[in-house]
């Protein structure tokens, strides 16, 4: 496989993966329903630069640690766990509250606001992705090409596609603007992200390491 053929087989199968609907979608979705374009916007980045991290760990040969040893993909798997857990329930909570002044203060607390670390963790805690980047990207590399350099690159493609998808589902949700800005829309749309992230939460949980 030549240079450019590897850049395009890459190409199409990392597209395939960006609009595979998953956990990133999901809160890059409700973020922007509920929050606004700018928070969805900063949970899209962090969880880029989670992917590029990602490639540099697997194309140093630390992403190899994760694919080979219990002991680290299990701590991970119960952190990015219980991550997601934390944030579902959150989210759970938020859906319930009931009076535009207790939305009103969720949605300017600190804590609701710094959507970059949000975005990052999701992405870093996830250790299907870590073993998914030792395991997909070696099939893309050349041989002759400086491996570190050339896999860095095919997370760069990929971090790219990334942020063009997030930004089309924001530019979708502003053209919603009017229904998505409704009460009873956005507990909607933090019940069902929060049911979800807590069920992607159980799920890692519960699953074993992939052989």
């Amino acid at each position: 496989m030549d240079i450019g053929s590897a850049l395009i087989a890459f190409s199409l199968a990392a597209g395939l993966l960006t609009i595979t609907p998953g956990i990133d979608t999901a809160l890059v979705l409700r973020t922007a329903s509920v929050e606004g374009s700018r928070r969805a916007l900063l949970a899209a980045l962090g969880i880029v630069v989670g992917c590029l991290m990602w490639g540099l760990a697997a194309a140093v040969g630390l992403g190899a640690l994760l694919a080979v040893s219990e002991a680290a993909y299990s701590v991970l798997k119960v952190a990015g766990a219980l991550y997601l857990l934390w944030l579902g329930f959150g989210m759970l909570r938020a859906a319930l509250r009931r009076t535009k002044a207790a939305r009103e203060a969720t949605a300017a607390s600190p804590k609701a606001g710094n959507w970059f670390v949000r975005g990052l963790f999701t992405n870093l805690l996830n250790p299907k992705i870590g073993v998914f980047y030792v395991s997909f990207l070696p099939q893309f590399i050349p041989a002759g090409v400086e491996t570190v350099s050339f896999s860095m690159a095919l997370a760069a493609i990929h971090a790219a596609m990334g942020i063009v998808w997030f930004l089309l589902i924001v530019l979708a949700t502003r053209s919603m603007a009017r229904l998505l800005s409704r009460p009873a829309v956005k507990r909607a749309m933090d019940g069902i992200t929060g049911a979800v992230m807590i069920g992607f939460g159980v799920r890692l949980l519960l699953e074993r390491r992939p052989a």
